[in-house]
């Protein structure tokens, strides 16, 4: 089966409930209900972004989101969104280690929250944009969305125990 590709507008997208999808393609293809999924959730938040159907079959691969109409831009970010909930992290109250775990106590854009992480080297990406990505023992994921705009308290605990 071919790929096909949705970039520009060659498609309206819009939104069929929860973090479901309706795409009708301008040549009169459709597909409902599929799900938004990131081929590169790391490093390509907007761009290389698949459409699945309820078997996770892809049926369509979008090329860059910011290129698409903006309804559709929306419809599509929106469903990212929802699926990706991901709690940014704005301040670090406590980041300490003890009997080999990382304790950490947060704030976040959801609210407070205590985790602790396993493994520093594996549990912790620092990307080349300042992001930062943290996974905890329950495989919870958390995001600095820019590590260089914490607070300096933040920063100076943070920076301990790395």
């Amino acid at each position: 089966m071919e790929r096909i590709y949705i970039q520009d507008d060659n498609a309206r997208i819009t939104k069929a409930g929860d973090n479901l999808l309706n795409v009708e393609l301008y040549d009169g293809r459709k597909f409902e209900n599929v799900e938004a999924r990131r081929l590169f959730p790391i490093t390509g938040l907007d761009k290389y972004i698949t459409l699945l159907d309820d078997e996770g079959v892809e049926m369509a691969v979008i090329r860059d989101v910011q290129g698409l109409m903006p309804e559709s831009k929306k419809s599509v970010l929106d469903a990212l969104e929802e699926y990706y909930l991901i709690p940014k992290i704005l301040e670090i109250y406590e980041a300490k280690e003890e009997y080999g775990l990382l304790k950490m106590n947060v704030r976040t854009d959801r609210g407070k929250y205590k985790f602790d992480v396993k493994n520093r080297n594996m549990d912790i990406k620092i990307l080349y944009d300042g992001r930062v990505l943290i996974k905890d023992t329950s495989d919870n994921r958390y995001e600095i969305p820019d590590f260089y705009k914490l607070d300096g308290k933040s920063m100076k605990r943070f920076n301990s125990f790395l």
